[in-house]
């Protein structure tokens, strides 16, 4: 382009009688120029805007005087003039046809609007050949591409071609199809003398109108000289060479125009440079003359709306200013001819383009000027001669529109327009589909590579919007596969790789589409939103001679062979009908090649993008020096070796394995100005594609492995991971400074990779299925991998990747991949990063120290021998210990108290397995007194309980964590009290000193028994509560029994004794699945009560006793429980299957229910003697007392003597269930004579 749009001057037409139309623009630009509506009917609708102008601001046209001679010429003919622009210097020839690029240059400056905004892009002169087809019986000849619902339209000389043809051999197929299309040879027409003398006149006409002096000054002058330099022109200038010749490298100027310099560096083709020089792609953009049709060469560039069609035009036409306008145009007639409807036509769409509201018409007789007339552009439809209706030149537009987007439906294809000379038949061919029944090459079609780069180009202007609305997706898809398949690999590799790289960008791996985008995505391919090639380019001569004289290229014969018309693609039989309002209506709907494939499914999304990635790795690849021609490796630089001695895991182990982690994730310190290992140049196209397919394929596998992770499959996702990492370390190894965007990327990876492993080292069970995961390896990744191994040996990563069979090595791994990450996050002050990497580091340390905890309880289980701690033991616990240590400080950092609460907790049960070692063993092997070793550890484990409570504040926070930390408080007490108890250090404490601690450490164990929230845990606080108050209750009772002297502590213990006794019957009444607990804390009671008698009056004595007997018909409830676990049992029994079961059950006094039989057994041995002596006792009292027994007395004693009876008369060795169901039956007979309630047995 000459000039980028950024630096062109705005164009500005006025004009007073306008019609203002309300729509907008619709593309308006940084220099356009918004004009009112210029209409020549009230009927019609026309809006012109002007997005660049390249001459000054109009001036007045100079009014020539009668009689000037225009055959002389002025003094400034021919020269340089930006009033008249190209049409005025080339007036004589080549400008006066359409560029066969022309509509690509237009497109290539106003990207933005291509693809969906306009319909039409074109040269004036082509609208204008098309909008007269049904008036006019020359030829029309056109290429026609689509991109979107834009049509590109410019005119193909078919004739011109073929002279091009005859000397290098292309496009001999079109030419014998064409031959046999028209069934005659063609030949071309020269110009007429009179063809080249109106348009010298016209020329000199212009120049003296600018130069206002109305003088005749002769210049040297040599007409026949300019005939046949004009005639050269018309066979050279139109096509370029640069699509078959060899050019130096050049860049293309617009590109850095377009927006953000770090966006389009990754799309916009003019930032790609450094191509071979075999490939011609750089002639597309050089600024200077060798650009030849790919340039901008218009006057100015005006978005046309005619109706409801918006059209992107280039004109030349000169504008002056003088009148009682501000715009006019100006035309030269001769007065002998009148103006016909095509002239009418021409200069009508001519002003509406330009927004002109006047005409001036000079008319001339023989050269000599005659008079000047005005006409408005309104009028010119009803001049004499030339009455034409603009509706129907309206709905000739709307028609052809419509017929080209019905059948140009092919991204990427050239289609040629045809009208033979003469004829009324318009044929429409696939020229693309023609090349290739004929063999040939795609690249000899010379459209090929600009359609091709302004599919590329209008992906990459998509791409930047598609940021901020995702329903681009399918259009650009659809434009790159479009791109690629017209390209030729070798030729353009550049291209290609950037296509298949944008590609890859369209699958968003980082989250999966949102349900309300799926349809907008689906729909990419639609009319309105699709993108193919799609053009419509149309040309006319500036005057009518050209239907009058016959054609000006040459002779184009009617077609005479109707059998070809197989061969196109559509045809309009009659050019009448597009006179016929809505007789075409674009039928075009949406294919499948254009939806872009949606997908949930996150590795079908990756494995898009890395089939793009990989196709762009080999274009890149196959453009650098092939693994043969490498430079063979320098014998005085060494070789680095990664070697790991995984047996050794120690200090220095776990400062290589960070460095090794870390060593990519500095700034790397070769010289960039070298070549890379594949021998790319820093800097190069090459180098700055890899990168990015580097960086898109480590993203991709880091998703998948991240999904794999997700669904378990830990092998697969370690293979992924470490393919992420590989790609990761090539695209270290060819980068410079790394951006700290990739070490957050780095840090990423690391500390998946740490997840992955320590999930390995969990799920240790599963290793041989994670084995064969990790082993898999699709022929995809092994391309990549490939292609990988050209820049780097890839084994940066494989300490942290590599799958270990040994669990305590894969948690040393994820600990220094975490370790690492924390290492890089620090290092770049990625605050947003950092707590989860801190909460990733307390999970590993967590783990650690619950694996060497483990171990070390492990030890413990399997000694055989109680001895004393062992080295090993002890060192498993300090390595634990500094885990957890560690693991607090981490949480810590980051304020999570709940995980901070959790290790903890896990410190505290490292204490108590301590304390479990330092258990003391006598010389006969039995458990020894409570030592002081053991009473250190617990309590230190009581100090990191009540630290873990402490740090949760309170159970709102975290009710689960809570609870688990209130229930290990709970059990370290009790169990510091139970063995203190059970085992007393009388040795060192005195026994009122024992009982001190041990109710202290019960009643604070009870404290947090958390008896009132309804949790799984509840019935296991009642249970230890119910058993604190027993033991309490059986210590008190033992003080009592052992007391002597001092009474008030007696009284005081036999209270506290009887207190304890009732709430442990209460709560275990309250299990109902704790029988012989509860049996055994009565049997406790009723002789506590049979204890305090003693000594006691016969009054006293009597009281007592028949309490004792209430308390024993108590006892009642827990032989129910019995006996109902015992018929349950005997169901069971019944089965067939429970034989054996039940053989097992006998051996350990077990039962099916839980029951302990050997303990009931032993509980009814002492309940039988009680029982009866309890009764017989009291007989004896009733029956020795003095006074007269009532009738309530003698029935008692009666009952009694019966009870007693029949517990003497019991058969001793009857079945447990009868002996059971027997003391039931005599509890029954106790309850309604004692007045004790039922409740309890019911």
């Amino acid at each position: 382009m000459s000039a980028s749009a950024g630096d062109r001057e705005p164009g500005v037409l006025h004009q007073d009688n306008a019609k203002e139309d309300s729509s907008g623009p619709p593309c308006a630009g940084e220099n356009s120029k918004h004009d009112s509506v210029c209409t020549g009917s009230s009927e019609i609708k026309s809006r012109a805007v002007v997005k660049y102008c390249a001459a000054p601001p109009p001036t007045s046209y100079a009014l020539l005087q009668e009689k000037t001679d225009l055959k002389l010429p002025p003094a400034n003919w021919l020269r340089e003039n930006p009033q008249l622009g190209s049409a005025g210097t080339t007036v004589l020839g080549s400008s006066s046809k359409s560029k066969p690029f022309s509509s690509f240059g237009m497109a290539y400056e106003f990207i933005d609007c291509i693809g969906d905004d306009v319909d039409v892009v074109s040269d004036s002169e082509n609208i204008k050949k098309l909008l007269k087809i049904p008036y006019s019986k020359s030829h029309v000849s056109m290429a026609v591409h689509r991109v979107g619902r834009t049509l590109l339209l410019d005119e193909l000389d078919i004739q011109e071609l073929f002279m091009r043809s005859s000397q290098t051999g292309d496009w001999t197929w079109l030419k014998e199809f064409y031959q046999r299309l028209i069934d005659q040879k063609w030949q071309r027409k020269k110009k007429s003398k009179e063809h080249w003398y109106q348009k010298a006149i016209l020329s000199k006409f212009l120049y003296y109108s600018i130069n206002g002096d109305g003088a005749a000054e002769p210049v040297p002058d040599n007409p026949n000289d300019g005939e046949e330099q004009n005639e050269a022109e018309e066979y050279s200038s139109s096509w370029p060479t640069a699509f078959t010749s060899a050019a130096s490298d050049t860049e293309e100027s617009d590109a850095p125009k377009q927006g953000s310099v770090s966006m389009d560096s990754q799309f916009a083709l003019g930032q790609v440079t450094s191509v071979p020089k075999e490939q011609n792609l750089p002639m597309l953009f050089d600024e200077g003359e060798n650009s030849q049709g790919l340039r901008n060469d218009f006057v100015r560039n005006i978005m046309w709306t005619f109706e409801d069609i918006h059209m992107l035009v280039g004109s030349n036409m000169p504008i002056f200013g003088g009148g009682r306008y501000p715009a006019v145009s100006l035309r030269l007639r001769d007065n002998n001819k009148p103006i016909n409807i095509l002239t009418g036509i021409d200069y009508w769409l001519d002003n509406l383009m330009c927004n002109v509201p006047e005409l001036v018409m000079c008319f001339h007789v023989n050269g000599i000027v005659q008079k000047y007339e005005m006409i408005k552009t309104e009028d010119i439809p009803h001049l004499e001669n030339s009455n034409f209706s603009t509706r129907v030149v309206k709905d000739i537009a709307q028609n052809i529109l419509s017929f080209l987007k019905s059948n140009c439906t092919k991204e990427g294809h050239t289609y040629w327009l045809f009208k033979a000379s003469g004829s009324d038949i318009v044929k429409l061919y696939d020229l693309t589909t023609l090349c290739e029944e004929a063999e040939e090459e795609k690249c000899q079609n010379p459209f090929t590579l600009p359609v091709a780069v302004l599919l590329y180009r209008v992906a990459s202007n998509l791409m930047l919007k598609a940021r901020q609305n995702r329903k681009h997706y399918g259009t650009i898809r659809t434009l790159l596969l479009n791109c690629v398949k017209l390209l030729d690999e070798e030729r353009h590799p550049q291209i290609i790789a950037s296509a298949h790289y944008m590609l890859s960008e369209l699958f968003q791996l980082d989250e999966a589409p949102e349900e309300d985008e799926g349809e907008s995505l689906r729909a990419g391919g639609s009319e309105d939103s699709y993108s193919d090639e799609d053009g419509e380019e149309e040309e006319e001569e500036l005057t009518e001679d050209s239907d009058e004289n016959g054609d000006e290229n040459g002779s184009y014969g009617s077609c005479s062979s109707p059998q070809d018309d197989s061969k196109a693609v559509a045809v309009i039989r009659s050019v009448g009908e597009l006179s016929v309002p809505e007789k075409y209506k674009s039928t075009h709907q949406i294919r499948p090649s254009g939806v872009f494939p949606v997908s949930l499914d996150k590795e079908e999304r990756c494995r898009h993008v890395l089939s793009y990635v990989l196709k762009g790795l080999k274009a890149v690849d196959g453009t650098i020096q092939k693994e043969s021609d490498l430079p063979a490796a320098d014998p005085n630089t060494p070789i680095p070796l990664k070697y790991e001695d995984r047996s050794a895991i120690g200090a220095c182990a776990a400062e290589q394995g960070i460095s090794l982690l870390l060593e990519r994730g500095q700034s790397t310190v070769h010289n960039q100005k070298h070549p890379t290992r594949s021998g790319m140049i820093p800097g190069s196209w090459q180098h700055r594609m890899k990168l990015q397919l580097f960086l898109k394929a480590s993203k991709a596998y880091y998703v998948l492995s991240d999904a794999a992770t997700n669904l378990l499959k830990y092998g697969r996702a370690l293979r992924y991971i470490k393919l992420s990492l590989q790609c990761y370390d090539a695209y270290c190894s060819v980068s410079g400074t790394p951006h700290p965007h990739m070490l957050q990327f780095h840090s990423q990876c690391l500390s998946l990779c740490g997840d992955i492993q320590l999930m390995l080292a969990q799920n240790a069970h599963n290793r041989a299925a994670y084995l064969e995961e990790y082993s898999y390896q699709t022929k995809e990744d092994q391309e990549i991998l490939h292609s990988l191994h050209r820049e780097s040996s890839c084994q940066a990563f494989n300490m942290a990747t590599d799958l270990a069979m040994d669990p305590e090595y894969q948690l040393f791994v994820s600990s220094k991949c975490y370790e690492a990450a924390y290492e890089l996050v620090i290092s770049e002050a990625l605050k947003d990063q950092l707590a989860q990497v801190l909460k990733r580091l307390g999970n590993i340390r967590n783990e650690m120290g619950v694996y060497y905890m483990n171990q070390a309880a492990a030890m413990q289980t399997e000694k055989e021998v109680k001895k004393s701690v062992s080295i090993a033991e002890q060192e498993m616990w300090k390595k634990s210990f500094a885990f957890f240590e560690k693991g607090m400080k981490d949480f810590e950092a980051i304020g999570d108290s709940t995980n901070t609460a959790l290790l903890l907790c896990n410190t505290g049960r490292l204490m108590r397995i301590c304390a479990q070692a330092h258990c003391a063993v006598s010389a006969d092997q039995s458990r020894g007194e409570f030592s002081p070793e053991e009473a250190l550890y617990y309590n230190k484990a009581i100090d990191y309980y009540s630290r873990a409570m402490k740090s949760l504040a309170s159970r709102e926070n975290h009710p689960a964590v809570w609870d688990s930390v209130n229930w290990e408080l709970s059990t370290t007490y009790f169990t510091l009290a139970t063995l203190l108890q059970d085992y007393a250090p009388l040795s060192r404490k005195a026994q009122e000193q024992i009982e001190r601690e041990v109710t202290e450490a019960m009643m604070k164990s009870l404290k947090y028994c958390d008896l009132q929230t309804e949790s799984a845990r509840q019935p296991l606080y009642q249970y230890r509560a119910a058993t604190i108050h027993h033991r309490l209750a059986s210590m008190y009772h033992s003080c009592f029994r052992n007391q002597v002297g001092d009474e008030h502590l007696r009284k005081q213990h036999r209270s506290l004794a009887e207190l304890h006794y009732s709430k442990a019957v209460c709560l275990f009444l309250s299990l109902k699945d704790a029988p012989c607990e509860l049996l055994r804390t009565l049997l406790e009671r009723v002789a506590f009560a049979e204890f305090t008698m003693a000594g006691d009056s016969n009054a006293a004595k009597l009281k007592s006793l028949t309490g004792a007997v209430e308390l024993m018909a108590e006892t009642r409830c827990a032989f129910l429980l019995i006996h109902k676990e015992l018929l349950e049992e005997q169901i069971e029994l019944r089965e067939p299957d429970a034989a054996e079961s039940a053989e097992s059950r006998d051996v350990v006094g077990g039962s099916a229910s839980g029951l302990n039989l050997q303990e009931v057994m032993k509980l009814i041995g002492v309940f039988e003697p009680s029982f009866s002596f309890l009764l017989l006792q009291l007989i004896k009292l009733m029956t020795t007392m003095k006074r007269k027994p009532s009738n309530k007395d003698e029935e008692l004693l009666k009952t009694y003597r019966n009870v007693y009876s029949k517990l003497l008369r019991a058969e001793k060795n009857a079945p447990l269930l009868r002996r059971v169901e027997l003391h039931i039956e005599l509890l029954q007979q106790l309850t309604p004579q004692t007045g004790s309630d039922d409740t309890h047995s019911r």
